[in-house]
């Protein structure tokens, strides 16, 4: 072995492995220069890529594999290390993530009737667990309240721009930043409502024609959704500006040309229930601090079965009270 190999393992390598090669009945390399003290030598790129990909080839022959792609082995190069990726250099060639099949596809899918219904929700997805085995769920049925003088909700909400998308389990929009409330010294800040036919929460027993969800988020994180019971009647301006800015196609979003001022879906009359709780579809994220108005809104006949058009029932069951405080404004 001349001292030129040892100046540059790279080529050691790449003789030691030819050689086996032409043990195995591979063509003989051309002789060896002439021994030599050369000065240290430095591969450009190039060559050294060159190199790896020789000798992963021979390597690749001895075993029986198929040499890694050069891509891989330029990577190697790169970081300084001259090693081929692959079984024949005792390593394991990378792995492409596997598709999504078509059954894990419907397994994270969920609605409201059906095998996919809610009494399966927590089957559908582990990340859903929370539905059947969370104690303290939405929606249910607002009864029996501790009747006292609960402090005003100081909602701050103003015209802004806003987007309506329908995700295939509801029409929901999202609005600007700008909308907050204020409730047992936490601000909220609004990020968008959406609508259930008919209303998830009800009062006494009674259910209404439909609600809307207007949900709110702290800067630590926690949740507070304002609900507005609306029953048949005169029809709601802020509902039907969002019916007419309706997107064609599921999942993608409309932009509204003129803003909405979400002030307009709340009742004149602000005193409410209030208790804990969760969110009504999946996950069903528990620690939900639900503020349902007392007085319903309104929508017209018209309204209502526009949205039925769409979504004839997209209303999650009753949940177990258990045992939990309910507080409502005298």
């Amino acid at each position: 072995m001349s001292r030129l190999t040892f100046a540059c393992p790279w080529i050691a390598a790449l003789l030691a492995a030819t050689a086996g090669a032409a043990v195995a009945g591979a063509p003989t390399p051309p002789p060896a220069a002439p021994a030599v003290t050369p000065e240290p030598l430095v591969l450009l790129p190039d060559l050294r890529q060159r190199i790896d990909e020789r000798l992963a080839r021979v390597r690749a022959a001895r075993a029986g594999t198929t040499a890694p792609p050069a891509t891989a082995l330029a990577k190697a190069g790169a970081a300084g290390e001259a090693r081929a990726e692959g079984p024949a250099a005792g390593g394991s060639a990378p792995v492409a993530a596997a598709p999504r099949t078509e059954r894990q596809a419907r397994s994270r899918a969920w609605s409201y009737e059906g095998e996919s219904g809610p009494q399966a929700w927590a089957r559908l997805d582990p990340a859903h667990a929370t539905c059947a085995s969370g104690k303290r769920q939405s929606p249910i049925d607002l009864r029996d309240g501790i009747a006292v003088d609960l402090e005003a909700i100081a909602f701050d909400y103003r015209p802004g721009a806003f987007r309506v998308i329908d995700n295939g389990h509801t029409v929901q929009v999202n609005v600007a930043p700008g909308n907050h409330l204020t409730v047992g010294g936490r601000r909220y800040a609004l990020q968008q409502f959406h609508f259930h036919r008919p209303s998830e929460e009800r009062i006494a027993g009674r259910q209404f024609a439909m609600v809307v969800h207007l949900e709110h988020r702290s800067a630590d994180g926690r949740l507070a959704i304002v609900a507005v019971l609306l029953d048949e009647g005169p029809a709601q301006p802020a509902v039907q500006l969002v019916w007419n800015h309706l997107p064609l196609e599921k999942h993608e979003e409309q932009a509204a040309p003129v803003p909405l001022d979400p002030t307009a879906l709340l009742p004149e009359d602000r005193r409410y229930y209030t208790y804990m709780g969760s969110l009504t579809t999946p996950p069903c994220t528990e620690g939900v601090l639900w503020l349902v108005m007392k007085q319903p809104g309104t929508l017209s006949a018209k309204q209502e079965a526009i949205f039925a058009r769409l979504y004839p029932m997209n209303a999650r069951p009753l949940q177990a009270a258990a045992g939990r405080l309910v507080k409502e404004s005298e």
